[in-house]
């Protein structure tokens, strides 16, 4: 059974989202259909004609049946030999590279792919006419730059702003870093070269080895030939395929969401049917898309090449797939990949329908207040421990942020910055970023101590006009165990007063799979994913917080990832772990990628 977002009472979660969800005007969704399946023929016939290159560099049949050795084409020298075929190599995979950019319909790769292609197509035209060779050659490159002609008007993302100088900059760098060091390499090698080469002649050299050309230095000594060359060569290629990446980048903008935005957030979420996660649209890292009408809204942060959306639509539900819609002709335009973090099953079908996949990730756990008691046998682990810390000295107080001074509040956000777990912050789709802050008076903050000396708190954000979802829950190092049962018991005390009907907890990843396993009858594999998240649960709180949650005996309602298809997923992953601050791409890296 799953809760519904908009009353109390149970539901079938499965059928009633599907019955009153909203259906995207079908000639749109056609046309998306459309577009997208010619992007993938143009971008496999790009791949297949980077395949036919590669082929041809490593193999002698296929290179006479399809135009011959790169080296022959272009009348380079003799002296090119076995490198040049390595070059060729290379350039299909750089051609691969842009079959990537091509699917994310970047402009700058449709210019790069089109005029490579065109390029090819005279080097093979006049391959034909010399020596009689290369026809299929010939035709499949045409028949690419045909198609990439015919298709441009697909190819509309942006480019990063600062791509193409940070493009020039690696390829200068690392072309340099490599020039320098074969020539060190040949300078102090003198003895083991044939004849004098002067300063001149070993430039040259060095300059030729990234490209992998023989150079005019000749050796006596023939690791140091391999050795200078391999070295040349590799700064070479990784010169261009980092510089190649910065090209095909998509931008990455700094996070904001401005006043005005907020302003129209804030107005979306008084409503009654919002869901539980909506008020973390307005975390500060976070930018917003609207529908035409400005009704309904997707808030999202862009990370690794993910446009990473959290929670559900905020605003009327019937202009959710209007928002959903400009959201995701927001990330064609930029060259992103669509991704929704903790949606609600109804949230997951408005997603479905724009075209993207769905996997369950786990349950957030909601408490009514009308139901919820510590009486009976199954909350006796819960009782016992809010009796043992009354007992103690503790109490707790429940107080809204507009009832604390400016003193306090300071002092409140100063002490929870002392006490969270490590300088990293954890929570992203269920997380403000920020504690007792004056945006956000109607929060609520539970507050423990233990004979006047502060040792735990809760802050909760709104949830429609009687509702409130959990934000932080912290304590001091020192504090004893149940404080955060005290918390949650005295909130719940509370809740009329504060005229509050549901309270969502935390969100505990893969419950499901972990319940299943704990069953009698469960299946070996059942069993197994259950050991596999307890045993990843010592770095990440997977059992210890769905266990947690499960003491208050809560209606659990499943949250989904969406994604646009598995061959995203990792990258979306990654986007999650690091919007999550569990992992992602090391600081080091995000300073180079921002030089």
């Amino acid at each position: 059974m799953v809760r519904s977002e908009t009353a109390g009472a149970e539901s079938d979660g499965a059928s009633r989202p599907r019955a009153s969800m909203p259906v995207a005007d079908p000639e749109a969704r056609r046309r998306r259909l459309s577009e997208a399946a010619t992007v993938r023929a143009v971008v496999w016939a790009t791949r297949l004609v980077a395949l036919m290159t590669i082929v041809t560099a490593l193999f002698p049949g296929p290179r006479r049946m399809f135009g011959g050795p790169l080296r022959t084409s272009l009348g380079l020298p003799p002296a090119v030999g076995v490198a040049g075929i390595v070059v060729t190599l290379v350039a299909g995979v750089a051609v691969l590279l842009l079959a990537t950019g091509l699917r994310r319909r970047k402009r700058r790769a449709w210019w790069l792919a089109s005029t490579t292609t065109a390029v090819l197509v005279v080097v093979n035209l006049l391959h034909v006419i010399d020596q009689h060779r290369g026809v299929v050659a010939l035709i499949g490159s045409a028949a690419l730059l045909v198609a990439l002609v015919l298709t441009r008007r697909y190819f509309v993302a942006r480019q990063d702003p600062g791509g193409l100088g940070r493009a020039l900059r690696t390829l200068v760098e690392f072309a340099v870093a490599g020039f320098a060091l074969v020539w060190i390499l040949l300078v102090i090698n003198e003895r083991r070269l044939d004849g004098s080469p002067g300063p001149g002649t070993e430039a040259a050299h060095a300059l030729l080895s990234l490209i992998g050309v023989t150079g005019p230095v000749q050796f006596k000594v023939g690791w140091v030939d391999d050795l200078t060359a391999t070295i040349g060569l590799t700064f070479g290629i990784v010169a261009l395929v980092v510089a190649g990446y910065h090209l095909l980048r998509s931008p990455e903008p700094r996070p904001g969401l401005s006043a005005e935005d907020a302003e129209s957030l804030r107005t979306m979420l008084a409503r009654a049917d919002g869901d539980s996660l909506g008020y973390f649209a307005l975390r500060r890292d976070k930018g917003a898309v609207f529908s035409h009408g400005g009704k309904s809204a997707v808030s999202y942060r862009v990370l690794a090449g993910v446009a990473l959306a959290s929670g559900d639509p905020v605003g009327d539900v019937g202009a959710w797939p209007g928002a959903i819609e400009a959201f995701v002709d927001n990330c064609v335009r930029n060259g992103w990949s669509p991704a929704v973090l903790g949606c609600s099953e109804r949230g997951a079908v408005a997603w479905a329908k724009a075209g993207l996949d769905a996997l369950e990730l786990g349950d957030e756990a909601v408490l009514d207040a009308a139901t919820f008691t510590l009486d009976g046998r199954p909350m006796r682990g819960v009782r016992q421990a809010v009796n043992r810390m009354q007992r103690a000295g503790h109490t707790a107080t429940v107080r809204r942020l507009s009832d604390l001074g400016t003193d306090e509040r300071e002092e409140v956000a100063a002490r929870a910055l002392r006490w969270r777990d490590g300088e990293t912050e954890r929570g992203f789709s269920m997380a403000l970023s920020r504690v007792a802050d004056p945006d956000d008076p109607d929060a609520v903050l539970v507050t423990a101590d233990r004979d006047g000396t502060p040792c735990g708190l809760l802050q909760l954000v709104p949830w429609g006009p009687d509702g409130l979802s959990l934000d932080v829950m912290l304590r001091a190092a020192d504090a004893d165990n149940g404080v955060n049962e005290l918390l949650i018991a005295e909130l719940m005390a509370a809740l009329p007063r504060l005229g509050v009907r549901r309270v969502s907890l935390n969100f505990a990843v893969f419950r499901s799979a972990l319940e299943r396993g704990e069953r009698i009858g469960a299946g070996p594999v059942a069993r197994s994913w259950a050991r596999l998240l307890r045993l990843a649960s010592r770095w990440w709180q997977i059992d210890s917080l769905y266990r947690f949650n499960a003491k208050f005996r809560p209606e659990w309602s499943p949250r989904y990832v969406m994604f646009p298809s598995v061959r995203e997923l990792p990258r979306v992953m990654l986007a999650v772990l690091e919007a999550e601050g569990f992992g992602g791409r090391p600081p080091a890296l995000l300073r180079a990628l921002r030089r």
